[in-house]
């Protein structure tokens, strides 16, 4: 990777993952009706923004947390905690969507858990929960010992890169299947790539982008926070 700042980098990031938030909730509100809680197509619309900002957004920025300069030097306990608060975040975020699309298919008497999209999805949430209780007991509670953080923070590291990873594959297929299951009237069908599509598959790009640039800041060497004895022991 070029060697850039990571300040200007991490403001473009915030920018793109803002970019993100604003795409999903614009399509939801503008071609698909809007929100509610009633258990409606408008209900559903809850899952894909709560997505995107938890499992996306809210994750990338908890991710990218040690890598913040003032994060290098100092107690490493205040950005623990902002981590795990983050993490936190996106977590409810993610079950509050799950519960807003579950609700929409039993109201409807939609079959749950069929698609692979659902599959993947719920896998990536179930993944992530427990990274997030693993991470929480190893790195935060004080019982645990040093050689055990020690060996499970590479293993905490490359699941949280790979749980990103998956969060952006569940999105992006989940844009496409609800593109193919509301663009089908014979006037707006997807084949013929109409405003609606444009715009959803762009926002699909933007996640990925979201997330390559995210992975990628997590594998730059210039970025990592330099290990310390002391902070983790003294704690």
């Amino acid at each position: 990777m070029l060697d850039l700042p990571f300040l200007p980098f991490c403001a473009f990031l915030g920018g793109l993952g803002f970019i993100c938030v604003a795409f999903v909730s614009a399509w939801c509100q503008h071609w698909r009706g809007g929100f509610s809680l009633d258990g409606s197509i408008q209900t559903f619309n809850w899952h894909p923004v709560l997505m995107v900002t938890g499992m996306v957004v809210l994750y990338g920025a908890a991710a990218l947390v040690y890598r913040l300069p003032p994060a290098w030097s100092g107690p490493k306990l205040p950005w623990k905690v902002l981590h795990g608060a983050l993490a936190l975040a996106a977590f409810i975020l993610a079950v509050l969507g799950l519960a807003a699309v579950f609700r929409f298919h039993n109201e409807q008497g939609t079959p749950n858990m069929y698609s692979l999209h659902s599959w993947l999805g719920l896998a990536t949430v179930l993944l992530y929960s427990c990274q997030w209780l693993a991470g929480f007991s190893a790195f935060l509670l004080p019982w645990a010992p040093a050689w055990l953080r020690a060996l499970y923070k590479p293993v905490h590291v490359f699941f949280g890169s790979i749980i990103l990873l998956l969060s952006v594959a569940s999105c992006v297929s989940g844009i496409n299947e609800k593109l193919f299951f509301s663009l089908k009237n014979g006037t707006m069908d997807y084949k013929h790539l109409p405003a609606e599509a444009v715009f959803a598959n762009t926002l699909g790009l933007l996640i990925i982008l979201f997330g390559v640039l995210v992975v990628g800041a997590l594998a730059k060497p210039s970025w990592k926070r330099p290990d310390a004895d002391s902070p983790d022991s003294c704690q």
